[in-house]
């Protein structure tokens, strides 16, 4: 006697295909969203960053680079950051803590 196997199929198939017919085409332009978007920052930034355009997240990883460079946060509370001389003119004070720095970076970027 000869044993059949029956094909099954599984529900996990059909999730693939569904999300290959969901994908944009190959070569379709994306618009940058409001993070993506390149922006030109200030002279005072620029001393850090580079005077390149670039995306509100590339330049918050440039500034966190330069304070982990120069070991700028206050060891006792490392949400503060005590600002150097290049720093003391993007934030306009000696400290500054990390929730706050983004509201200074947004005043130094410009479309």
């Amino acid at each position: 006697m000869a044993t059949t196997t029956k094909k099954t199929t599984t529900k996990a198939a059909a999730p693939k295909a569904a999300a290959a017919k969901a994908a944009p085409a190959k070569g379709a332009a994306a618009k940058p969203n409001a993070l993506q978007q390149p922006l030109k920052p200030s002279p005072e930034l620029a001393a850090i960053v580079g005077d390149k355009p670039l995306a509100r997240g590339e330049v918050v990883s440039k500034v966190w680079e330069h304070i982990k460079k120069h070991n700028l946060q206050n060891p006792a509370n490392k949400r503060e950051i005590v600002a150097d001389d290049k720093l003391k003119k993007v934030f306009g004070k000696d400290k500054c803590s990390m929730f706050e720095m983004n509201k200074h970076l947004a005043a130094h970027l410009k479309a």
